[in-house]
């Protein structure tokens, strides 16, 4: 039994499912999501409380099943969330002269580098840059806004001796004491 897949989801008002098969349509005020689960697999209710639920349909259920039941409710969950209230990832850039401007749908950044770094934004995407050195990026979809993240952070990573890059907020930072005589 999957201990993560027993738990119910607690739909918000504002929220609906809709289920057509294996096709779950989740629709709220931030947008929509589309999600596929097999339906020769798990079934899927709503009960009188709001609560959606995610079950095998044979109650012998494996380890393999197991763990896709936790994943698919893991899924389900982050897609409510994500159309309810969204996603959001807080990016920090420390160094001297570190800057970042939005320029349409591209992100400028000057990262300590002999020329500008230029990175395309997606349609799904939300960036907002405040203070010139912290990027906000928001969105519906958890994965699309982590990868995001990923791509921007992995264009200066954080060096350990001074702490120079882009990190993420409130991530620690393992420092490296230099060289001594």
């Amino acid at each position: 039994m999957s201990k993560i897949g027993k738990k119910s989801i607690i739909l918000p008002k504002d929220t609906t499912v809709k289920v057509e098969g294996d096709k779950l349509t989740i629709n709220g005020p931030k947008g929509s999501k589309i999600l596929f689960i097999s339906e020769k697999i798990f079934v899927t209710k709503i009960n009188d409380k709001n609560e959606f639920q995610i079950s095998p349909k044979d109650k012998e259920t494996d380890n393999k099943t197991s763990l896709l039941w936790g994943t698919y409710r893991s899924l389900i969950n982050n897609a409510i969330i994500g159309v309810s209230v969204g996603h959001e990832k807080i990016l920090e850039l420390n160094g001297v002269g570190f800057r970042a401007n939005l320029k349409g749908d591209i992100l400028n950044l000057q990262i300590g580098f002999s020329h500008d770094v230029n990175f395309k934004i997606p349609k799904d995407v939300k960036l907002l840059v405040e203070k010139q050195t912290v990027i906000k990026i928001n969105g519906v979809d958890k994965e699309l806004v982590a990868k995001i993240a990923a791509d921007i952070k992995a264009l200066k990573p954080i060096e350990p001796y001074k702490g120079k890059g882009i990190k993420e907020r409130n991530e620690y930072i393992l420092r490296k004491e230099g060289k001594k005589k």
